[in-house]
Formats: C-alpha cells, structure tokens, sequence
C-alpha cells in the first residue's frame, strides 16, 4: 500500500488565487497537504496597499484544505520581509512526521529560517518563487552579494518550483542544475473562470447599461491596480491616440481598480476630452471580474516588472485576447504574438496604440485570437501544477510505502 507524501506548505497569508490550488491539492490521495500561514491579513476586511482602500475578498480563501495560523510577533498589519515573526512550525514539523516542507518565497527572514531548519531536520525542501531575470540587481556589488545568496540558498533547497520559462531561466541563469527544476505555473482557477464569464453572456449588454455603455461601441478593458508600476497612464495615453480614429470604431476605456494613481488618470481624462468614453468603474471584487472580460473586446496590462500577471490566465480564459508588456512575465508563456494577442516594448506608447488599432479596427482577428487564447490557457492549469509538484516529491523521496 502506497502512503501519500506528508507535505507541508509554508505561506505568508491566505491568497485568492491559490485556494483553489489547495483545495484540489487536498482532494489528490498522493498528497497529505497542511498549509501553515504566517498571517490572518486577507481573510478579514484589510487596507490594500496598492488599491489604495479597504479590501475584504468574497470568495472562499480556507475551505477545503488543513491549515494553521503560526502565532507570533507583531502581528498587526500586512505582513513584510521582516514580520510577522512567528514561530512554532518546527515543532509542526516534527510532529507531524512530514516528508517535505514546500515554501512560497525566499525573501522572508522566517521563511529563509524555517527551510534552514526543515534541512537540518532532514526534510525536502522545495521553494517557489517569482524571481526572473527583470529582478536581478545589477550594481556590481549588489550581483556579488546575489550569487553569494544564492551559493547559500542552494545548499538549502532541494528543489525549485518554477511558475514559468522566465522563472525557470532566471534559476538556471543563478546555477540552479535543470534536474533540480520543476515546473508548477502561476496558474487560476480555469473552470471556475471560464464558467463565470459563460454565465455571464446572457447579462452582457444588462451590464453594459448598468455601466452606462453605449451599444455596439468595442470595449478596451484593463482591471488592476492604479499604481505607477502597472503602467495606467500609458495605456490612458494609447487610447487617446485612437479614439477618434474611424477604424477603430468609437471605443471605450474600460478602467477597472483604484489606487494612487486614480484621481490622477482622471484628471488626465478630463483634460483629454475623454470623460465620456473612459469608464472608471472603481475597485471590482473576485467575483465581479468575469463579467466585465466578457463584456471587453481586448484586454491590455503596460506593466513594468510584473513577474507573472494572472489577471492575463483570468480573462484568457474568457476568450478575450491580450495585449502585454515585454515586461509581463505571461508573456513568456501564454502571449504568443499574432496568434493569442500581442507583446509591446513596456513604457512605448505608440507601439501600445498600434497593438490597440490593430485590434479595433479588425475585430473578426480579435474574435479569432480570443478563441486561441481560450484554447492555450486550458493547457496552463491546477492539473500542471499537481504534476509538476508530483514529479518533484516524486524525484527527492521516490516510492513511498507503509
């Protein structure tokens, strides 16, 4: 008789989107998972930093799974590199007789502490992280000082969980050996996406005049938050450009978020006359964001620095198409140009506007790369990660039997 593999996974709080992962993970007779958290932040109503206002999520982010909050220090507050200083998992651990301690993320001081003690103890250790070459410091000193952290880290991990191809060559780039990767993708909940934006079909045009839409009008959609990084003010710029072009067929901006940057890009908008066709709907929850990627006909993320960018898995998921920055981390893996959307030269304006015109002005193309974008998420799901996570126990602990 086969017993599963006691894994335990170490996080900093509950995140939306990987419950879902979780709770199949649970579900998997090859896995026995207890999830331990630093922190109780995002299961209560929080200040979001990067939106700018109070947060609390309405989907489910602790049922289905076994989890623990690990207690501790300075508690109050989101969590950061240096706090919550939390302790008692190595008693878990012991206790627990687990096989393998799996860690999201490297930069913590607790999470660096307890994969020390979990090697020491004689456990598997396993790291996921979103590092890619983008992150890398490139003073001379601070890369000395990066490989001499990574000399260390590798002698405390086992192995690498790796979201995605830039991630995977971020690793191999800081001498982590390929037998040592394994790939477990940034991933959201497919079915629950796909069926949510098919729900909401037949609401389209009802939620088109809730947000006082014109119909027929094309609908450029970006939803995330109103922050410098993310870029809002380029795409703001790009849709200036286009909107009075007659091929492109009178569109709106469809701007879905809230942060610092919002009171500013509204301005912006009034300034460019643009108050009518750019549509700042504020901060949409979860369950809210289906809807509005079926009702867009191209979504856009400018970012800069954005190691994955799963709000791109959600609204592929709904058929749409995407337009990313080179700077997105999904580009690597999910964009792939002329075929599910296209990539941009991050802060370039007028190569955003082409990539929206192009879009706008032949929306046959964009219906057609919606349904390539629908079909290549499919293949980028919880059955990959479970794989991948799978092959990993599989290759450090081998067959485990009673």
């Amino acid at each position: 008789m086969k017993r599963p593999y006691r894994l335990a996974y170490l996080v900093r709080h509950p995140i939306q989107y990987q419950a879902p992962l979780l709770r199949r993970l649970a579900q998997d007779p090859a896995i026995d998972l207890t999830v331990f958290f630093c922190s109780d932040v995002s299961v209560r109503s929080h200040h979001d930093e990067g939106f700018g206002r109070t947060v609390e999520w309405d989907v489910p982010l602790l049922d289905g799974y076994k989890y623990y909050f690990l207690p501790g220090f300075l508690m109050e507050g989101p969590p950061t590199a240096l706090r919550p200083l939390n302790h008692g998992l190595s008693t878990h651990l012991r206790n627990g007789q687990f096989d393998a301690l799996w860690v999201h993320g490297y930069m913590r001081q607790y999470h660096l502490l307890s994969m020390l003690r979990a090697r020491l103890a004689g456990l598997i250790v396993l790291n996921r992280d979103e590092a890619w070459s983008l992150s890398a410091p490139r003073s001379p000193v601070k890369n000395a000082f990066k490989k001499l952290f990574y000399f260390g880290l590798r002698r405390i991990c086992h192995g690498w969980l790796t979201i995605g191809s830039a991630n995977r060559d971020y690793y191999t780039a800081n001498g982590m050996a390929p037998e040592t990767m394994f790939p477990v993708p940034y991933t959201v909940d497919n079915d629950y996406f796909r069926k949510r934006a098919e729900e909401a079909v037949p609401n389209r045009e009802a939620l088109r005049a809730e947000l006082g839409l014109t119909e027929g009008r094309p609908i450029v959609l970006y939803a995330s938050k109103f922050i410098t990084r993310k870029r809002p003010d380029d795409l703001l710029e790009a849709f200036a450009r286009i909107s009075n072009d007659p091929s492109c067929r009178n569109p709106y901006l469809l701007m879905v978020g809230d942060g610092e940057r919002g009171d500013a890009l509204k301005k912006r908008a009034k300034e460019l006359g643009m108050e009518k066709s750019v549509i700042f709907t504020g901060f949409r929850n979860q369950s809210e964001l289906p809807g509005l990627y079926d009702l867009c006909d191209v979504f856009v993320l400018p970012s800069l620095l954005e190691p994955w960018g799963l709000v791109v898995n959600e609204v592929m998921n709904a058929g749409r198409a995407v337009i990313v920055s080179d700077q997105v981390g999904a580009a690597f893996d999910l964009v792939r140009e002329g075929e599910t959307g296209f990539v941009f030269p991050a802060g370039d304006v007028a190569a955003l506007t082409d990539r929206i015109k192009r879009f706008l002005s032949d929306p046959a193309a964009a219906q057609q790369m919606g349904a390539a974008a629908r079909d290549a998420v499919a293949g980028w799901g919880f059955d990959e990660d479970i794989a991948g996570l799978k092959q990993a126990l599989a290759h450090f602990l081998g067959e485990r039997t009673d």
